[in-house]
């Protein structure tokens, strides 16, 4: 078989559902149908970021900070050394695409009811042993069935198909950054907006490179433990805080998810410690998504979330401070509505995905006139 062949679907790690990989359900396929295999030559885009030092070409677009020799590639396995240039080998060629509901990334301040159309290069500058999407974050791009969606092509697909917004998402857009990058850039010419779905581990010049070209941002904050971000994440936790920091400072829209892992990261101590910076640095209007963990790749051993786990969290994080606590991933669980956090009327009422009643009006609580944060329109 095509090594290239093997990856059948992707995993959403905001609601458990597959997504489609190159030639997978019918749905997908119709999907795709206008866009052709990519077998382009993978030296094609010079990456960037990066400085050429003594022991080789040293990537500077993320805190693992790779040094690479000649033909080696970086922890993201996109990025490659050929011939003392950085390269990347994710440009044009995505393995994923789907539009998705907005709400689904998730965003429940942005856009709601929206679509926003989905794709992803394969690779991923972490390692998280709880990944639900591993079968493209822990791939290369050399080995998945993939499709020619140059940025322009991606900008007039996102068009045509009647979405608001283009979400770089399933995998890890900081591994495809250069795409990212000038996909974005066309986008907000055409008045498309941009959204970065991303573990948030990046260094600060890419991070503020890129954020004029963003509308919006719902960043993985893994746990508030170092330790725990080095056994189940292989990163740190710095680098995250400082890229929720620079989001805000340069006015990117921003929800955060914490995905609960049963024994890593369901301390509640922890979580109260982590919704206290939060409230203290200035994110008490944020959305903070807390997501039921799945049994998934290298930690199938353990159970799913419980939902009264999933409960006291959000408790935690209404008492902390923050004015809008959501549970997902978890139906059943509650705590998927807005609700004012002046008046406490309901704002926004869902089902799923699906928005069944709407009270915020020119952003702002219809009962009460409150302020609302987000981007409604």
């Amino acid at each position: 078989m095509d090594k290239r062949t093997f990856l059948k679907y992707s995993i959403c790690a905001a609601c458990g559902f597959a997504v489609g990989i190159g030639r997978t359900a019918p749905a997908a396929t119709r999907f795709l149908s206008s866009l052709a295999e990519n077998n382009n030559e993978p030296y094609t885009r010079k990456a960037m970021h990066y400085i050429t030092t003594p022991r080789g070409v040293k990537c500077k677009l993320c805190p693992q900070a790779c040094e690479l020799d000649n033909g080696e590639t970086g922890d993201c396995r996109t990025r490659i050394n050929k011939d003392g240039e950085l390269y990347t080998l994710a440009y044009g060629n995505p393995c994923a695409l789907h539009i998705d509901p907005i709400e689904k990334k998730p965003l429940y301040h942005f856009l709601p009811a929206s679509k926003t159309y989905s794709l992803a290069i394969a690779g991923c500058n972490l390692a998280c042993l709880n990944c639900q999407n591993w079968t493209i974050s822990q791939a290369s791009p050399t080995e998945t069935r993939n499709y020619d969606l140059m940025p322009a092509r991606a900008v007039k697909e996102c068009i045509k198909h009647g979405c608001d917004s283009i979400a770089y998402t399933y995998a890890e857009p900081i591994a495809f950054y250069d795409y990212t990058y000038d996909t974005a850039t066309i986008a907000h010419k055409e008045g498309v907006r941009n959204i970065f779905i991303s573990a948030g581990y990046i260094n600060e010049k890419p991070l503020r490179e890129i954020c004029p070209k963003l509308d919006a941002a719902n960043i993985d904050l893994k746990s508030f433990s170092n330790e725990v971000y080095e056994m189940l994440n292989a990163g740190t936790l710095d680098p995250v805080l400082r890229t929720l920091k620079i989001l805000k400072e340069e006015g990117v829209w921003l929800e955060i998810t914490n995905l609960i892992v049963p024994s890593w990261t369901d301390d509640m101590d922890l979580i109260k410690k982590m919704c206290d910076w939060l409230v203290d640095n200035g994110f008490q209007d944020t959305p903070l998504h807390f997501s039921r963990f799945q049994p998934m790749y290298k930690l199938k051993n353990l159970p799913p979330t419980p939902t009264d786990t999933l409960l006291k969290a959000h408790e935690t994080a209404r008492k902390a401070g923050l004015h809008y606590a959501y549970i997902g991933n978890a139906p059943g669980a509650g705590h998927e509505n807005t609700i004012c956090p002046s008046c406490n009327k309901m704002l926004i009422k869902r089902m799923g995905y699906r928005l069944a009643e709407n009270n915020i009006k020119n952003g702002a609580c219809a009962f009460c006139n409150e302020p609302i944060a987000g981007v409604w329109e």
